[in-house]
């Protein structure tokens, strides 16, 4: 249907946040510095952020939307509720600032080997230029606070893992975070069963495969079982496989 909706000129935008945070909705979040419209169906259009942005990057306009969805709202300001209740210096209409979605944008130029330098022996800034860079794409990742409907969940290779797994094994970012959303967990020390999440995630989600990794400890099989009992509550028949990590550090089995 076409109907009035929120516009945001990227250009413009600097990324303050205001608009943010007038949206009673949540239907605008902070995404690589930019402020951006989620989804349709979380905008009236009734227009709360426009009179706050300074910088005269909001208008209102005429096009072709998703008509706006009270329920799915109320959803929504629900599960920001829970991440604000879990931050304690959440700004209302904001949840916690340090869970809010953010998509890390990373070229391939930035983990490219750099060349040693005119000794032929490489520095100690050299080492650390040298260094592997971060493969992470997503924020947060923990899977208390990352919101069911953040963007970076569109068409993405989930990632589903026990925290300690990366701290076992050396190449976790080149071997599992490249080119997937990574979401983490504990079964144990979280004391909470993430499947009705996670099902919602992939229900509502176009995730395109799953990747469970868990560590070799008894307890750690928490974190695969609330993953393969969320794939089976969505009903999604995509790719999964789940790979476990000795406390050595090496894999064990695929």
């Amino acid at each position: 249907m076409k109907r009035k909706i929120v516009n945001i000129d990227e250009e413009k935008c600097t990324g303050c946040g205001a608009c943010a945070e007038a949206c009673h909705e949540g239907a605008i979040a902070m995404i690589d510095g930019k402020a951006r419209l989620i989804r349709d169906d979380y905008c009236d259009g009734l227009g709360d952020c426009l009179p706050e942005c300074p910088a005269g990057a909001i208008s209102i306009i005429e096009r072709e939307a998703q008509d706006y969805d009270r329920a799915a709202v109320e959803k929504h300001m629900a599960e920001n509720r829970g991440a604000e209740k879990a931050c304690p210096t959440g700004h209302a209409g904001h949840g916690c600032p340090g869970s809010m979605a953010r998509t890390i944008l990373r070229d391939e130029q930035e983990n490219s080997p750099h060349s040693q330098n005119s000794t032929g022996t490489s520095s100690a800034e050299d080492s650390l230029r040298n260094a592997p860079a971060s493969r992470l794409q997503n924020w947060p990742v923990q899977i208390k606070l990352a919101p069911v409907h953040a963007p970076y969940f569109e068409n993405a290779n989930l990632l589903v893992a026990a925290d300690c797994t990366a701290y076992a094994y050396a190449r976790f970012h080149e071997d599992f975070i490249k080119n997937r959303v990574a979401l983490i967990g504990c079964p144990k020390l979280d004391d909470t069963d993430y499947s009705e999440k996670l099902s919602a995630i992939l229900e509502e989600n176009s995730i395109k495969s799953l990747t469970i990794v868990r560590m070799e400890v008894p307890c750690c099989g928490g974190i695969e079982y609330m993953a393969t009992e969320a794939l089976k509550q969505s009903g999604k028949f995509i790719p999964w496989r789940v790979v476990t990590i000795s406390v050595d550090g090496q894999i064990l089995d695929e």
